[in-house]
């Protein structure tokens, strides 16, 4: 796949990038393990999607947004991409959209469609570790993004998962006005970014999503004649998506999961305090209201939170307890998106003084390994601490120490050993996209030096918090000399 050419490039969750599929993970093999958990009742019938395919034509290749890559060759693993077709319901409220999550809906009209899916397996079935995530592509910028297998794909290879991308929504499939638009996007989504591949590309409106993803689910669940997944039989399905992706999924969770029950988790990744409608659209809507994910859920669902969600995007107004299916992980430094999302084009935003570059990523694997074993075994992991935060001037705030790095919540040696400032806050607040990443102040020499006497002290007190991380379960053995070499970096 060619590169598209940004004048702008920048890819997130709530933004999108602007390359496609390509940096090296391990190939670590595994073994699938089977479930232990208590068996759930079967899903109840309902329509699938039907799959054709795979595709072929146009620039040879599936486009998704991806500014940092993974070299799948590598990895061991192949990426192929099929049609979904089918009819699809929109929804309508029964009763009102309570904070509380507990919703009732009933079908309203129906409409046919012909989206795509992306998938990514192990080459070698063996290597299958028997989940399988289903994420819920982002559109805020206007074409196709896939922010969660950037964030977990070295944890996904290694460990053996199997991933589909779903275009679950118009703008991606058929075009639309962006969230935040980015300069040198093509108009028209995946029809006009490669008219010879995706010109059957048919998308209904994003009131029919909801149902569409459900009809996915259910078809790589119970492949017929075209078998995506290539005969990989997955004893767990997950549903897994970040910002705008999240909000959807929260909607989902409340109105949709409790009667389809096609998934038997969620990973929710940086939601706002809000769901989206059910009609779809108003993004808004996922950002403001004070909506919580039901609290009756019956599937784990863990929520993974960075310090932009509690503030800018308002997720402080929809915090919940944790309960027998539900886990809040609050990142301490983290940043909605941050340099690992977008790379080498972290420089083309424009944002001044630098974006965040806390190692946000380790956690995000701890947390998918976390997930995954709940899934499995049906024990959830331990309730984390959540992030010291008030309400000032009306507005949540998250505390801080005297050296600007944030108390409380999940934290990683960077944090607890620093060498900077890392925090979910922009530096520059002139521009939308600057307020979603964050920054990173760097301390100077003499706070450095007060801080650690010798660059052998620092790398010492480093290994030690990297320690207590694997050990509190927030960053993985498998990562920890990734982790080391960072602080082997340092220079004091």
């Amino acid at each position: 796949m060619r590169p598209l050419s940004c004048a702008v490039p920048a890819c997130v969750l709530l933004l999108a990038a602007c390359s496609s599929s390509s940096s090296s993970s391990g190939t670590k093999a595994t073994t699938t393990v089977a479930s232990t958990a208590p068996a759930r009742p079967p899903a109840p019938p309902g329509p699938s999607a039907s799959i054709s395919g795979p595709l072929t034509g146009g620039t040879g290749k599936a486009f998704l947004g991806e500014a940092t890559t993974s070299d799948l060759e590598t990895a061991g693993y192949r990426e192929s991409e099929f049609f979904a077709s089918g009819t699809a319901r929109s929804y309508e409220m029964v009763g009102e959209r309570t904070t509380n999550g507990r919703w009732q809906v009933r079908p309203k009209e129906s409409a046919k469609y012909r989206t795509r899916i992306v998938v990514r397996i192990p080459r070698d079935p063996s290597r299958f570790n028997g989940a399988l995530l289903v994420e819920w592509l982002n559109v805020s910028g206007g074409l196709d993004a896939s922010p969660d297998f950037t964030y977990m794909h070295t944890e996904l290879t290694r460990s053996g998962y199997a991933w589909v991308g779903v275009s679950a929504q118009q703008i991606g499939v058929s075009g639309g006005t962006p969230v935040v638009p980015v300069a040198g996007v093509p108009a028209g989504g995946l029809r006009g970014i490669d008219p010879a591949r995706y010109k059957s590309l048919r998308h209904p409106g994003d009131q029919y999503a909801l149902d569409i993803f459900t009809q996915i689910g259910r078809a790589l669940r119970a492949p017929g004649p075209v078998d995506p997944l290539g005969g990989l039989r997955p004893e767990r399905v997950a549903a897994i998506g970040e910002s705008q992706s999240a909000f959807e999924l929260t909607t989902y969770l409340d109105a949709i999961q409790p009667t389809a029950r096609v998934y038997d988790g969620f990973f929710v990744h940086s939601r706002g305090g809000g769901a989206i409608p059910i009609e779809g659209g108003n993004i808004a809507a996922g950002i403001s209201g004070g909506i919580r994910i039901r609290p009756d859920t019956d599937v784990p669902v863990l929520i993974f939170e960075t310090e932009t969600d509690l503030e800018f995007l308002q997720f402080f107004s929809a915090r919940q307890p944790d309960t027998d299916h539900i886990r809040l992980w609050e990142v301490a430094g983290a940043a909605h998106a941050d340099s690992y999302l977008v790379g080498d084009v972290a420089s083309s935003l424009g944002c001044v003084g630098g974006i965040n570059k806390a190692p946000t990523h380790y956690v995000v694997a701890a947390a998918l390994h976390a997930f995954d074993t709940w899934m499995r075994t049906g024990t959830p992991p331990p309730t984390q601490p959540r992030l010291d935060v008030k309400v000032v001037d009306g507005s949540p705030k998250v505390q801080r120490d005297e050296r600007g790095n944030a108390l409380g919540g999940i934290r990683t040696p960077q944090l607890d050993v620093p060498v900077a400032a890392y925090s979910g806050t922009a530096a520059d607040p002139s521009k939308l996209v600057c307020l979603l990443f964050g920054s990173t102040r760097a301390f100077d020499a003499a706070t450095l030096a007060r801080l650690y006497p010798s660059k052998e002290k620092y790398v010492a007190d480093f290994a030690a918090a990297t320690d207590a991380a694997i050990q509190q379960g927030h960053i993985l053995q498998a990562d920890r000399a990734a982790v080391l070499a960072e602080a082997e970096k340092v220079k004091l």
